[in-house]
């Protein structure tokens, strides 16, 4: 072949030339097949064809949608591993540092996800989302204190923080300052419309600050807006026990036993009338009415 080419005036073919063109090839096919199979949600192949891209070059994009289909996938440790790799040759990109904290908290790695937080709030100096994330790590560490400051300062930069006012509310209620996530839960209310979480934030405070009929209200509207609302069924339920409707209570537990069949152990939905109120006692004695 490399003859007839020099004797028709052709260039001989370089192989490494060519080994290069078609990883290059190969490369693209295998990057922009995983990105079809992201967007049909199959992960399983996404991340095959990732893998087998970065093995032909390492690319901090193709990199990305791998972490992306990880995290699809599950698989929470893998995922954040590929972000730290990218974040370490990228390290000004705040984006993937928050990504990679994000993914942090859901492993339940409160350090790692402090640590990279703090990476990322270095380059943008005071930050609303980076203290809501710190302030989020640390309620994971069990420093309420702390996470209430860091709360705080996130709203305090930026007032529609409304995350971080729900995680402020959830926070003061577990340290028992219902007055406190009232403000929250209030103005919550007043800035969204059928929200779940917030109506059921509200209806945990109400329930903290001994208005059992606002409580239940507002329960019941969110069971109106989501019938599989399982925590809201659940303290509702024992709310009403406490109050003395054990029909309604009853009611509850039927129907919480219809939609999670497996609530009480040795229970399957189908009992008499006698023992019910114990049963009940049983099922609702360990909920604790503000979600902790």
């Amino acid at each position: 072949m490399g003859f007839w080419k020099t004797f028709f005036g052709g260039e001989e073919t370089n192989p490494e030339e060519e080994k290069k063109n078609n990883e290059a090839r190969n490369f693209d096919l295998l990057k922009y097949d995983g990105v079809k199979a992201m967007r049909i949600h199959q992960m399983d192949y996404a991340v095959k064809c990732f893998r087998e891209a970065l093995k032909l070059k390492d690319d901090l994009e193709t990199r990305d949608y791998l972490s992306q289909a990880l995290l699809a996938s599950g698989a929470l440790d893998e995922s954040l591993a590929e972000l730290k790799t990218i974040a370490a040759q990228a390290p000004d990109n705040i984006k993937v540092l928050l990504q990679a904290a994000h993914v942090a908290y859901l492993t339940e790695d409160y350090a790692e996800m402090k640590a990279l937080c703090l990476q990322a709030q270095e380059q943008t100096g005071d930050n609303a989302t980076i203290s809501y994330m710190l302030g989020q790590a640390a309620k994971g560490e069990g420093d309420l204190v702390e996470a209430i400051a860091l709360l705080t300062k996130a709203i305090a930069l930026d007032e529609q923080q409304g995350d971080a006012r729900l995680l402020r509310a959830r926070t003061l209620l577990a340290m028992g300052d219902a007055k406190g996530a009232r403000e929250d839960a209030d103005w919550l209310v007043s800035h969204t419309e059928d929200n779940e979480d917030v109506l059921l934030l509200a209806a945990r405070v109400a329930y903290a600050e001994g208005n059992a009929a606002e409580a239940i209200a507002i329960y019941d509207k969110v069971m109106e807006l989501n019938p599989f609302q399982l925590d809201a069924l659940r303290e509702r339920g024992k709310l009403k026990m406490e109050q003395g409707d054990k029909r309604g209570a009853e009611e509850d537990m039927r129907h919480l036993l219809e939609l999670n069949p497996g609530e009480l152990d040795g229970t399957n939905g189908e009992y008499e009338a006698e023992g019910v109120e114990q049963m009940m006692k049983r099922a609702y004695s360990p909920i604790n009415p503000f979600g902790l």
